[in-house]
């Protein structure tokens, strides 16, 4: 279920409501009673998490385990050992 985000236009108050993606939008703050609409948002990525995935199914870092061209791995010599 995702969360949704809300703004009262009388008072200003932002809120996040977890609610089922068939359900009514809120119209009603629960503050001051005035008048809510629903924001526009950019949503959140999706993480995969349990057993069952690899660790190559995740990006890694600028750096992190590169290989050279000989195909070594590259060290890293600003870490202690």
């Amino acid at each position: 279920m995702p969360t949704y985000e809300y703004r009262c236009k009388e008072c200003g108050y932002e809120f996040e409501e977890f609610q089922s993606m068939v359900a009514d939008a809120l119209t009603i703050c629960p503050r001051c009673e005035g008048p809510l609409f629903r924001l526009i948002s950019g949503g959140g990525g999706l993480i995969f998490k349990g057993t069952g995935f690899y660790e190559t199914d995740y990006k890694r870092k600028s750096g992190a385990g590169k290989s050279n061209s000989e195909g070594g791995k590259v060290i890293d010599k600003t870490k202690d050992d």
